[in-house]
């Protein structure tokens, strides 16, 4: 049957890890809470527990394994696999593949969260046969992923991708957890949509997200667009105002990397066409002539499974060496 490769894409709130032979299929998939207690010192015990336990439970040894990729949030350096800062996991300067690697014997490559779900998209998703990738993910913030020649790019102190922290409202913008105002985070994630929806809903008391709300619905990125798939002006405004910033940021992105394919990815990236198409007409718009015929802006295909799929495929990519 060969042997398994492990995924682990390590979040704030929950962990989520697989086993992935070197095809890239998912043998078997699960996800955990993130003790992120006591600046987390608890988070790489807990993980080296949960794969012992479900080797266990599939009666397989250790040996069964190859060696472990994993994406952690925030700049990573790659050469060492240590984290320069996770706030949200109470890390800094931690050195997460040497502790890693001395707790399972196994090999073990690090990189960012974003770069892992780029990985896993052009591995085995909507970026597949693409050497030249961009994934953004619009979540509860913006991340994004580089591909250059088939390798991430992660520049100078680890922070290459972080397209969420393009500024993009130039007068007035919100301020963004980076500190900034204005940047793509603050109008293109969920939490901006919602923000959005917020400001829009103050001047305009009459429309369809105003009367699911008065229903009892919590105002979120997911209602904003199922108003807008029912014809609802306001939510439509608020996705072409978002899409304007999107199409924006990726028309400049492209015309700095000319990928063959940009991935939007991501809980809000589930809006579909409604929200792709747009970004699309935007970013038509503004990109320079020869790359907005080249480059092609396509919703991500892997969902939740990006992750540890994108991991796998480093560790493999890294043995292979």
């Amino acid at each position: 049957m060969g042997k398994w490769l492990v995924g682990v894409d390590l979040g704030g709130t929950s962990t989520k890890l697989a086993f992935i032979n070197t095809s890239g299929e998912i043998i078997y998939k699960w996800q955990v809470a993130t003790d992120i207690s006591e600046n987390g010192v608890h988070i790489i015990p807990n993980i080296v527990k949960e794969i012992d336990a479900k080797l266990a439970e599939l009666k397989k040894k250790r040996s069964k394994l190859l060696g472990i990729g994993m994406g952690a949030p925030g700049p990573v350096r790659s050469e060492s696999g240590s984290v320069y800062e996770a706030i949200n996991l109470g890390w800094r300067n931690y050195p997460l593949k040497d502790v890693l690697e001395k707790k399972t014997l196994l090999p073990v490559v690090i990189d960012n969260d974003a770069n892992m779900a780029a990985l896993g998209e052009m591995w085995k998703g909507a970026g597949q046969g693409a050497k030249d990738l961009v994934c953004i993910t619009l979540g509860t913030g913006v991340g994004g992923g580089v591909i250059a020649n088939g390798q991430v790019v992660h520049g100078a102190s680890g922070a290459a991708g972080e397209v969420g922290h393009i500024t993009v409202v130039t007068d007035n913008g919100a301020l963004c957890n980076c500190g900034h105002k204005g940047c793509l985070e603050t109008v293109a994630s969920a939490t901006g949509i919602v923000r959005l929806a917020r400001g829009a809903l103050t001047k305009r008391k009459s429309s369809l997200l105003q009367e699911k709300m008065n229903e009892g619905n919590l105002l979120s990125a997911k209602l904003v667009f199922e108003c807008a798939a029912e014809g609802d002006k306001l939510s439509l405004e608020i996705i072409e105002q978002t899409s304007h910033y999107l199409g924006m940021a990726l028309a400049h992105i492209g015309n700095l990397l000319n990928p063959e394919k940009i991935v939007i990815g991501g809980g809000v990236s589930r809006a579909g066409d409604l929200l792709i198409n747009s970004v699309r007409t935007v970013f038509q718009k503004h990109a320079f002539k020869r790359v907005s015929k080249s480059t092609n802006i396509l919703q991500a295909t892997l969902g939740n499974d990006a992750g540890v799929i994108g991991a796998a495929w480093l560790i493999k990519n890294q043995l292979d060496k």
